[in-house]
C-alpha cells in the first residue's frame, strides 16, 4: 500500500472511531476491521494471489480499500456486499478518492443472498464481516463458493464469540476446511478449503 492511500485508511479508520465512540446506536456504528487484521489479510490474499474477492459487510469502505489494494496487482475484483445503501455510498466515494474504485464492485443486497448466487468455487477469499447470527442461515455457502485452496476469513471471534459460536461449530464440522485463529485486533478465524475437497 503506497504511502498516500494509507494516510487516507488511517484517516478513516480514526475517523470511524469517533464515530463509534460518539453513536450509542451500535447497529449505526462503522465496526471496522481492525488496521492490524486488515493488514495482515491484505499481506494474506498478496501471498495467495487473490483475484476474486467476496467481502460481505461493506460499512464505510475501510477494509475494502484494504482488499481492493491486494487485489490491484493482479488486476482482481472485490465484491463487496452491504445491505446499508448510505453506507455504500460512502464506500463508494472512499473508494474513488484514492483511485481503487475500479477494482471493486459495490451491491446494496442481502449477504446471504448474493452467497446462495455465487457459482460454486468462484471466490479466492471470503470475508464475513456482517451481522454475526445471520452466519449460520448462510451455510453452506461460504464453504461452497471457496475455489480450493480459497480462504474463508471471518472477524470478531475474540471480540463477539458468543455471536459467531453456532458458525464456528458449523465450520469446525466441515472436513473440507483447515483452522487458524488469528488473534490481531477483534480475532479472525482463517479457514482454508482443501485442494482436495470436492
Amino acid at each position: 500500500m503506497d504511502a498516500e492511500v494509507r494516510r487516507f485508511v488511517d484517516e478513516l479508520y480514526a475517523e470511524g472511531l469517533r464515530h463509534d465512540a460518539a453513536q450509542p446506536d451500535r447497529e449505526l456504528r462503522r465496526r471496522n476491521i481492525g488496521p492490524e487484521a486488515a493488514a495482515l489479510l491484505a499481506v494474506v490474499l498478496q501471498a495467495m494471489g487473490a483475484a476474486r474477492v467476496l467481502e460481505i459487510g461493506t460499512s464505510n469502505g475501510y477494509s475494502t480499500l484494504w482488499l481492493a489494494d491486494a487485489v490491484r496487482p493482479v488486476d482482481g475484483r472485490v465484491l463487496t456486499v452491504d445491505p446499508d445503501a448510505d453506507a455504500q455510498r460512502a464506500a463508494a466515494a472512499n473508494l474513488a478518492a484514492v483511485g481503487l474504485d475500479r477494482w471493486v464492485e459495490l451491491r446494496c443486497a442481502d449477504g446471504g443472498e448474493v452467497l446462495a448466487g455465487l457459482p460454486d468455487g468462484s471466490q479466492d477469499v471470503v470475508l464475513l464481516d456482517a451481522h454475526r447470527p445471520a452466519y449460520p442461515g448462510w451455510w453452506p455457502h461460504p464453504v461452497r463458493v471457496l475455489r480450493p485452496g480459497g480462504l474463508l476469513v471471518v472477524d470478531n471471534v475474540l471480540s463477539h464469540p458468543e455471536d459467531v459460536a453456532p458458525f464456528l461449530a458449523l465450520v469446525d464440522a466441515e472436513p473440507a476446511l483447515q483452522v487458524a485463529l488469528s488473534r490481531t485486533d477483534n480475532g479472525q478465524l482463517l479457514a482454508v478449503r482443501s485442494h482436495t475437497a470436492g
